[in-house]
């Protein structure tokens, strides 16, 4: 299955998690979205996030100040069923 790429890079908190949410709500359960951010608060909120949000965060990374993300969208979605 492929990736889709987020790439918000120059934006800081809270507006990496809250494009990366409004993503992963269109996507297919399973499949995988890379972000890639540079706000050092991202390592944090991203865990977070997925934490909270059953999102499963695969791995990340950092090199040269761009940190990589990689999220794999949760089986379902509760705010979905229905509509």
């Amino acid at each position: 299955m492929s990736e889709i790429l987020l790439d918000v890079k120059g934006m800081n908190c809270p507006l990496p998690v809250l494009k990366a949410n409004r993503t992963l709500r269109g996507m297919t359960a399973g499949q995988r979205l890379r972000v890639l951010a540079t706000d050092r608060a991202a390592v944090a909120d991203f865990q977070a996030f997925c934490r909270e949000t059953g999102h499963a965060l695969l791995a990340w990374s950092e090199e040269a100040g761009v940190f990589s993300f990689m999220i794999r969208r949760r089986a379902d979605d509760p705010q979905q069923k229905g509509s």
